[in-house]
């Protein structure tokens, strides 16, 4: 299929097939193309919990507006920022560019510099809002990521991260959970996995300016 073909395919899955599990090979994919991620100045703010276990995702339901998915799924994606944005996390990105590139200081220091002083007149409640745009990217990146490799999801708001938090401890690692997306493979008896997708017409949504 092309990619289209593969995104006309998914959808938010309502039921999961409970026998079925996401292989090692695939979820190490997934986890790639998390890490791959487009993030505002590349800092990469953000983490993925990767939670496989059915007595936990089992007690996060209640957590999760008792959607099922959260306990039939394969895995459980929980999408975290982390709540430490300061000079350290910026300098830890840069000696990750100099050992990576070898880019002369010359050219990393203007930026790195202007990327200390700009966040740290930033209040912590807008830099979690930054942090949480980027947690919104990875999530869509990986809906699609999921799509190409035949894996299905549901993309969710819809749960307590205080909850999410305590239970898996995000805190201590300073994080806080903003998203999750069940994943696995959809049930048979799963009746919008046949609906028709209700979208505008590509001219609807589109804006072309062209010469």
């Amino acid at each position: 299929m092309n990619i289209i073909d593969h995104l006309s395919w998914r959808y938010a899955t309502k039921t999961f097939n409970q026998e079925l599990l996401v292989d090692k090979k695939s979820l190490q994919i997934l986890c790639d193309a998390f890490n791959l991620t487009a993030t505002s100045y590349g800092l990469q703010p953000i983490k993925l919990v990767v939670i496989q276990d059915k007595k936990l995702q089992a007690d996060l339901v209640e957590h999760s507006m008792n959607q099922q998915q959260v306990a039939q799924a394969s895995q459980v994606l929980v999408f975290c920022i982390e709540t430490n944005i300061n000079k350290e996390f910026i300098l830890n990105y840069f000696n990750r560019i100099k050992n990576i590139r070898d880019t002369p200081d010359a050219i990393l220091n203007p930026f790195r510099d202007f990327l200390i002083d700009d966040f740290s007149k930033k209040q912590q409640e807008a830099i979690e809002d930054w942090a949480t745009k980027q947690a919104y990217l990875a999530m869509g990146n990986m809906l699609t990521v999921c799509a190409t490799q035949g894996i299905d999801s549901c993309p969710m708001e819809g749960f307590s991260p205080e909850k999410y938090d305590e239970i898996l401890d995000l805190k201590s690692k300073g994080l806080k959970s903003v998203l999750i997306m069940p994943i696995g493979y959809r049930a048979e008896d799963d009746m919008f996995a046949g609906f028709k997708k209700v979208r505008k017409t590509v001219s609807e949504s589109v804006i072309l300016h062209q010469q």
